[in-house]
């Protein structure tokens, strides 16, 4: 061999390792990923030669990430489909194509990482000193640029992962804390809750407020649409609002409105919530309530005859001022229990497509209306497992049981 091809065939190996150091070192330097493609197109076109070549990468769809040299600019067009199933170097004349503009070039190069497909290089193969351009130099070089951009993608992904599972910590925590620490057990008033979120973090609430300078005491559920922080922080704002005016002893009226209009106001207009309050009036023996486009609960008297709280306005959030807003009243009751749920529970399904609905829990109420009231939650989600058959309830699951014996002794 002539010593000058051999001095040529040296310098170009050495170019090749000094390629592959530079590119080593800035993958090491953990560059960005838009500089790592200026590198590789740099190397390709100074070091190697190339004049023409497009680079199209797999993310959530194929794009093309760098080109030179090309006819048309294949950043505006889609992957070759008749190339996708190519799995080592091959010649594109041997390939069907779908896009004309592809026979452009001679060369596509798979870029695999442990069997998965990362990218493919389409190159226009140059001479050398009657030597083709080393297409499996270039596989190599662009293997590790790839790995590379995909190991940082990962990573990324990660990170993300790992500030959404601290932000959903966060979010239950707070969530969490909204709930009432202690629930009222005694001969004139027991309350019992259920709590079960579908997700990491749910969008229900409830409470219990004792308004004790006025002889009543309050309960509530609502349901905030949406997930996560956002909606955490939004019912904990609620909450806020909720308990400042329950306790000052302001009228039904007057904390919906106020709870409405504040809800507009932090939410513009995102989230909405479906919310139910009702205060017992231990003195007058009189049930107030109004019921913001949620669930009516059932109240039962102690005969075992049921009602539904519908009266109230539609669901908060929505509208500044409310369209039209009532309170319900149920006057003269000493002895009753009170079951608020929100849809989770009425919206579970069985196989045939049917849901579990009023009807059935107002029937397992009356049932259960003598028994212990953890008992009967307990069996309550017994049934409705069993009426779904075991699948997970799609929505969260909340109630909460209230039995008042305000008789005197």
């Amino acid at each position: 061999m002539p010593i000058e091809k051999i001095r040529n065939r040296f310098f170009r190996k050495e170019l090749e390792v000094n390629a592959l150091l530079e590119i080593t070192q800035a993958v090491n330097n953990n560059l960005p990923e838009e500089d790592l493609y200026k590198i590789f197109e740099f190397t390709l076109r100074a070091n190697l030669q190339l004049d023409r070549m497009a680079l199209y990468v797999k993310e959530d769809d194929w794009e093309c990430k760098v080109q030179f040299g090309t006819i048309k600019d294949f950043t505006e067009l889609p992957m070759d489909t008749g190339c996708l199933n190519i799995k080592s170097i091959t010649q594109l004349d041997s390939v069907d194509l779908s896009i004309s503009c592809f026979s452009e070039f001679d060369i596509i190069i798979p870029i695999l990482h442990k069997e998965r497909l990362l990218a493919f290089v389409f190159l226009k193969s140059v001479k050398v000193d009657d030597h083709e351009a080393e297409t499996t130099f270039v596989q190599a070089l662009s293997n590790i640029i790839l790995v590379a951009i995909e190991n940082k993608r990962l990573a990324r992904r990660q990170l993300e992962q790992q500030a959404f599972l601290r932000d959903m910590e966060i979010a239950k925590n707070v969530q969490h804390n909204l709930f009432p620490k202690n629930l009222p057990d005694t001969e004139k008033l027991e309350v019992k809750a259920f709590y079960q979120p579908s997700q990491t973090v749910g969008g229900d609430y409830y409470d219990y407020i004792e308004i004790p300078d006025q002889n009543q005491f309050m309960v509530c559920i609502a349901d905030v649409s949406g997930k996560g922080i956002p909606a955490a922080l939004l019912m904990s704002n609620f909450q806020a609002v909720l308990r400042t005016l329950s306790r000052k002893g302001q009228n039904l009226k007057e904390v919906v409105h106020e709870l409405n209009y504040q809800l507009v106001a932090n939410a513009n207009g995102e989230n909405f919530i479906t919310f139910f309050m009702a205060v017992y009036d231990y003195d007058t023996k009189e049930l107030r309530y109004v019921n913001a486009g949620h669930n009516p609960p059932v109240m039962l008297n102690v005969t075992g005859k049921a009602q539904q709280l519908t009266e109230g306005t539609t669901i908060l959030g929505a509208f500044e001022p409310l369209p039209f807003l009532s309170t319900g009243s149920v006057e003269d009751v000493d002895a009753f229990s009170l079951f608020l749920f929100t849809d989770g529970v009425t919206e579970t399904f069985n196989d045939e497509g049917d849901e579990y609905g009023p009807e059935r829990l107002e029937a397992f109420l009356k049932e259960h209306q003598t028994v212990p009231l953890e008992e009967m939650h307990t069996n309550l989600i017994k049934e409705l497992n069993e009426f779904g058959s075991g699948r997970p309830f799609s929505d969260d699951l909340t109630f909460l049981s209230c039995r008042v014996n305000n008789v005197p002794a």
